[in-house]
């Protein structure tokens, strides 16, 4: 049997909470709060202590999917990446950069938040986003 941790950091909100990943035989098995973090300083929300549950979830999704007649279907990264600028030109272009908003999310990290508010504004050209945290 072995048994190691992972340290890494919550998904779960911008905080950037220290977390260990509890691994047991190559699975993940549970999640303890890192005491060295100075964030959280070895506390945890009820997220940050359920944050192994979504990884292991059959209900997970783990490859993109591609609406193909009227069905979504599993398809390549870099299809589901080349359809999603193909439509979002298309869009910008007949409808202008204010017709497409962008709404991020609490599981991403204030540096990723940041990247998307700069996708927005730069090369979309528009200000219409908006942030989903509920701390």
């Amino acid at each position: 049997m072995e048994f190691k941790t992972v340290l890494t950091t919550c998904p779960y909100c911008g905080c950037g909470c220290g977390l260990l990943l509890e691994i047991l035989d190559g699975r993940l098995i549970g999640t303890l709060p890192s005491k060295t973090s100075p964030v959280n300083q070895g506390r945890l929300c009820v997220k940050g202590w359920s944050v192994h549950e979504f990884v292991t979830s059959p209900n997970r999704l783990i490859r993109p999917l591609v609406r193909k007649a009227d069905r979504l279907v599993e398809s390549s990264w870099d299809e589901a990446l080349d359809l999603s600028a193909r439509r979002l030109k298309e869009i910008k272009e007949r409808h202008g950069p204010d017709s497409i908003a962008v709404l991020t999310s609490a599981k991403c990290t204030n540096e990723e938040n940041y990247l998307l508010q700069k996708l927005t504004r730069a090369a979309i050209g528009t200000n219409n986003i908006d942030h989903c945290a509920r701390l």
